[in-house]
């Protein structure tokens, strides 16, 4: 028997065990300590109901299935195929598709991936999901939900329509699923091969290798709708290796024949119509290799009472060899425990990058998933050997990093990042070194702003991977090619920028803009562009020209520089030159420049009581609404400007408000999208009492945290400790600070000072103490 090596260790320490309880007296037995990877709840946001959000955009939109830290394989339910369901799960369906071996989490768009669906079923053969009774029973079935589990790194339920019970477990680039039957004379495993969240893939081929392996690939094209329902321009082949501890004695393959000129986009799957073609699909007996448009693999086999059937799948984005490969080297033998308890271990290391002091379960569930959840992406997609697929449509041999994908940068870059350049800053690193090579590969002058498996999809706006090079530069994180990142900023912001103009037309991508040049300019700065800094440091200011002093506000200018007709509801009018958001919100976005912006807004106290209205008006659940909206990201920076106002007391009250109101434990528990780790990474950096208001800088503000001690582990055996006497609910207020033992004060903290294992010590009171860190320290 051989296992990946932590599989082994947890083999050899649960025997040791398994001795000393053997030994030991029952009445000296006491419960084992809870490890962060217990307090992990996968359910925390995994609802894509727009009723329930109150909004079109949803809830978190996040998946329970089983997944290690950043790892290339999301084993998870799939309640349905179609709609604005991006994870391929919510929570309140009763149906299960299947299980799928590659899954998104949180995303907004239609979404993508989905793909190697696995069904367990007994009786007659289903080709269809059932979407559509009237064309066919279906291959999906209804679930118990009081069997259901989830748990980091492992998923469960009894799926009831045929009484077998499905357990899932995954490594980096394998996964597993254990299934128990009952006794029948027609149980099968089956996988529909052209199944993709929002669409289908275009082309499948399997083929049968061994009494127990079949081998085959997946092609997902624009055509076939998944990411953006195509106009995300996702193009990427699915490679896999599965073995079967049961043999292959009686299988087949159904074959459905697409006519020429047959949509395929998620609205023709999703149609009855389409339904009809696949239910006339042809049943092809024991093949040996089948390639085609619409295909579905199954074997068939008798089984006795609670007889276990396993099914284990490498997969790869590369070749049939690395699928393979990636099988042989992570997942030998036939040892589901072992994985699983593996793979919690993988968990345990990497949530222990940050260890809390709590004694309220809830919020330590709330933290590990946060923490959890944004160790999902960028996600690494090299096999075990570093080969990756390129932007090129060649397979790439390793260069030092790891391939990473699904990069979400408009949301990403306010908080997701900031809190990786602590914990993990290689990943930053890795995804800069993944996006210019993309620019490389396709011949592209400019950085992508929201790349999905090397597509340039253009989702959402600004220049995001500029903020993140400048960031990273700034941190002393340079393990990139800084002068070709240099090049792909300026020429990204001069593509889409305010430039001579001046503006943008609309609020929301002139002051981004404004933004992204301001980090430009700082990073020729850096470099000793002299001139290209002053340019760029000038056009930072540009977020000036769409302000209307008559207003007071922002405005969005037509094509001829004329103002856009003021709406009835004035600065609170949803998409008034602003993306999901309204001028109100999108407005505060000005994070390089705040003097400015308080000029414009007539000075520091008329600022501060807009910024006060701006929070008291927003419902105390924090759902979506036209105020303070923390369902969404251009307001995650606005509660920290109280401490650069001189009102730190208030950036302390709404941050621990937003914390305890906005995130819960339970499905809900996210009030808007997780948007690729953003929504969480808010939290887990503002929980603990520290989030920047300007990726580019170095700084990152200070405010109350939730829990009585945070270590972050920041590298080099260093940790970065917060003690924080007198932490309470009603305690919200810092009193006093000492920084390595000497008094602090001041509303922010310097990177440098946190990757060196500094101690910041908070003591918290109920009431402000107004004259702490003022006026602030900027």
């Amino acid at each position: 028997m051989i296992l990946p090596p932590a599989a082994a260790r947890l083999l050899v320490f649960g025997f040791a065990t398994w001795c000393s309880l053997v030994v030991a007296p029952a009445w000296s037995q006491e419960p084992p300590p809870k490890s962060p990877a217990d307090y992990v709840n996968p359910f925390i946001g995994a609802s894509t109901s727009a009723d329930q959000a109150g909004i079109y955009h949803g809830l978190g939109k996040t998946f329970p299935g089983a997944i290690t830290p950043y790892g290339m394989v999301q084993l998870s339910p799939n309640t349905i195929t179609g709609g604005d369901n991006g994870p391929g799960y919510s929570y309140e369906m009763p149906y299960i598709e299947g299980f799928a071996f590659t899954q998104m989490s949180g995303i907004g768009w239609f979404g993508d991936l989905g793909n190697f669906l696995v069904t367990p079923t007994t009786g007659p053969l289903q080709v269809v999901a059932g979407r559509h009774p009237e064309v066919a029973r279906g291959y999906r079935s209804r679930y118990d939900k009081d069997t259901e589990q989830a748990k980091a790194g492992y998923y469960s339920a009894t799926l009831t329509d045929y009484d077998v019970r499905v357990e899932a477990t995954a490594t980096p680039r394998t996964g597993m699923l254990r299934m128990t039957f009952p006794q029948n004379e027609q149980s099968r495993v089956q996988i529909d091969l052209a199944r993709r969240v929002g669409g289908t893939s275009t082309k499948q081929m399997v083929r049968v290798c061994d009494k127990q392996t079949i081998e085959g690939w997946m092609e997902c094209t624009p055509e076939g709708g998944g990411w953006g329902n195509g106009a995300g321009q996702a193009r990427y082949t699915v490679y896999f290796y599965a073995q079967f501890d049961k043999p292959l004695e009686k299988y087949g393959v159904w074959s459905a024949d697409i006519p020429d000129g047959q949509r395929r986009n998620r609205e023709a799957i999703e149609s009855e119509e389409y339904d009809k073609l696949i239910a006339a699909a042809k049943i092809i007996d024991q093949p040996t290799e089948v390639e085609g448009e619409h295909l579905g693999f199954f074997t068939e086999f008798a089984t006795s009472q609670g007889e276990q059937v396993q099914m284990k799948v490498g997969i790869s984005f590369t070749s049939l060899e690395g699928a393979r490969a990636n099988l042989e080297a992570e997942n030998t033998g036939w040892h589901f425990d072992a994985i699983r308890e593996a793979t919690k271990q993988q968990w345990n290391d990497a949530l222990s990058r940050i260890t809390i002091k709590s004694s309220d379960e809830d919020q330590l569930a709330i933290f590990y998933t946060a923490m959890y959840h944004t160790m999902i992406d960028p996600r690494a997609i090299s096999d075990v050997d570093g080969r990756y697929p390129g932007g090129n449509g060649k397979i790439h041999e390793p260069k030092g990093f790891t391939k990473r994908t699904i990069f979400s940068g408009w949301d990403v870059f306010r908080s997701q990042f900031p809190l990786q350049s602590i914990i993990n800053p290689t990943l930053v690193t890795d995804t800069i070194n993944s996006l210019i090579e993309l620019a490389d590969d396709t011949d592209s002058d400019y950085l992508e702003r929201w790349e999905m498996f090397n597509a340039y999809s253009g989702c959402m706006l600004g220049n995001p991977a500029v903020v993140i090079i400048t960031d990273a530069y700034v941190k002393g994180l340079r393990d990139f090619d800084v002068e070709r990142a240099y090049a792909l900023s300026k020429s990204s912001v001069e593509r889409f920028g305010n430039g001579t103009r001046g503006h943008a037309g609309d609020i929301s991508r002139t002051l981004e803009y404004a933004y992204n040049e301001w980090c430009v300019s700082q990073l020729a700065t850096a470099l000793h562009h002299d001139r290209d800094a002053r340019l760029y440091a000038t056009r930072a200011k540009s977020y000036r020209n769409i302000f209307d002093r008559d207003k007071g506000w922002f405005r969005p200018k037509n094509g001829d520089g004329s103002w856009q007709k003021w709406p009835a509801q004035g600065r609170l009018q949803q998409g008034y030159g602003s993306v999901e958001s309204n001028p109100y919100q999108q407005g505060w976005f000005v994070p390089h420049d705040l003097d400015g912006l308080v000029d414009l807004l007539g000075g520091r106290e008329k600022t501060l009581l807009d910024l006060e209205h701006f929070f008291n008006n927003t419902p105390e659940d924090f759902r979506w609404n036209d105020y303070y909206n923390h369902a969404n990201e251009p307001v995650h920076h606005v509660a920290f400007l109280f401490n650069q106002l001189g009102s730190p007391w208030l950036t302390q009250k709404w941050t621990r408000t937003i914390c305890a109101n906005a995130y819960r434990n339970d499905v809900e528990g996210l009030v808007g999208n997780e948007d690729v780790g953003q929504m969480s990474a808010w939290y887990v950096l503002a929980s603990c009492g520290i989030h920047p208001v300007t990726p580019g800088t170095t700084r990152y503000e200070i405010t109350s945290p939730m829990w009585q001690r945070v270590e972050m582990n920041v590298g080099e055996g260093k940790v970065f400790t917060i003690n924080v006497r007198n932490q309470s609910p009603k305690n919200l207020y810092i009193q006093s600070a000492t920084l390595n033992g000497k008094p602090y004060n001041k509303t922010w903290i310097d990177y440098p000072h946190i990757m060196s294992g500094a101690t910041l010590e908070l003591t918290l009171g109920p009431v402000p103490n107004k004259r702490w860190a003022v006026p602030a320290q900027n």
